[in-house]
């Protein structure tokens, strides 16, 4: 969908709140997502969520999980519902929801270093942790309603012969020894996720906390775009954070702030550190899958995840 087709369908959904001002587009990628009013003229995020990624009641369950979250005193987008009383909109093939709107700049961008000196880099990732730990703590003491439905980021999922975000080693830019790297990283990683697996911590994780899901206002953190929430290993939500960190020179540093700020909230496993390197390790070798079909082989993009991939692959590997 091109910008203008995303448009109209922008207003066509935002019918279903009684809003007739026209939206600002913020990004038009996997959800393609706007600055809106709300019906009673309060900013807002529309999203038009990407047709065959959520099923309808996944949607549904993520909005209702937001609202628990706010019920347990979390800052985090939550629904805002339409005329009639529904979370979701259709517009043509798209599902819309409406969402508060949170103030704050993101983190940063992905593949551009942190604006800010070191140590308010350390800082902002020890509180990251703690919203995290908190964001799990919170999940866990929620009463989840009857078909609540949410993906299972499993051993599988991760590092099955179908991976939830595609088989990596099938990127088209990858040489065949690149290919055979990458699998050899999966199977050592895979033992370590298996042991991880018989007593570590699980449960629902917000699963895209990158630079910009994360919005910083003073010294406090907020998540949004909780669209890829899923059942996961916590220690995969702190490797996902840790993700596009992989190439600073303080990496380590973010990396033990990051621990810090979540073991200050709530218990880590003894080998916390090692477990941090395989997920975001894991993160890397599911994105080189993910850009697989949503690019031409031969876009710059594709090349560009498979070599964060072998990078990071090689000095896990080392």
């Amino acid at each position: 969908m091109n910008d203008q087709e995303a448009y109209a369908a922008a207003q066509d959904a935002l019918l279903a709140w009684g809003v007739t001002a026209k939206p600002r587009l913020i990004k038009n990628r996997e959800n393609i997502v706007f600055q809106a009013c709300g019906p009673n003229g309060e900013k807002a995020a529309l999203r038009l969520h990407r047709p065959g990624y959520q099923s309808n009641d996944a949607i549904r369950s993520e909005l209702w999980w937001s609202e628990a979250l706010v019920a347990g005193g979390m800052h985090v987008p939550q629904s805002i519902r339409t005329l009639n009383g529904d979370v979701l909109a259709t517009s043509g093939p798209r599902v819309a929801s409406l969402l508060t709107w949170l103030e704050g700049e993101p983190l940063g961008e992905g593949d551009i270093p942190l604006a800010m000196n070191a140590g308010q880099q350390e800082l902002l990732h020890e509180a990251l942790g703690r919203e995290l730990a908190r964001l799990h703590t919170v999940s866990d003491a929620m009463e989840m309603p009857a078909g609540f439905t949410r993906e299972a980021m499993d051993i599988d999922a991760l590092l099955g012969e179908q991976p939830s975000w595609g088989r990596f080693w099938e990127n088209p830019s990858l040489s065949a020894d690149e290919a055979a790297l990458l699998l050899e990283a999966r199977a050592q990683v895979r033992g370590v996720i298996e042991a991880h697996a018989k007593g570590g911590d699980w449960g629902l994780i917000h699963g895209d906390a990158l630079r910009e899901n994360i919005l910083v206002q003073g010294g406090s953190i907020r998540l949004i775009d909780f669209d890829d929430g899923a059942f996961g290993f916590r220690m995969y939500e702190l490797g996902v954070a840790m993700a596009q960190n992989w190439d600073q020179p303080n990496c380590a540093a973010l990396g033990r702030a990051l621990l810090y700020g979540y073991g200050a909230e709530r218990a880590l496993p003894d080998n916390a550190p090692k477990l941090l390197d395989a997920f975001m390790l894991m993160r890397g070798l599911s994105s080189c899958g993910w850009v697989i079909g949503r690019y031409d082989d031969d876009h710059p993009a594709v090349r560009q995840y498979a070599e964060r991939a072998l990078a990071i692959t090689r000095r896990w590997l080392a």
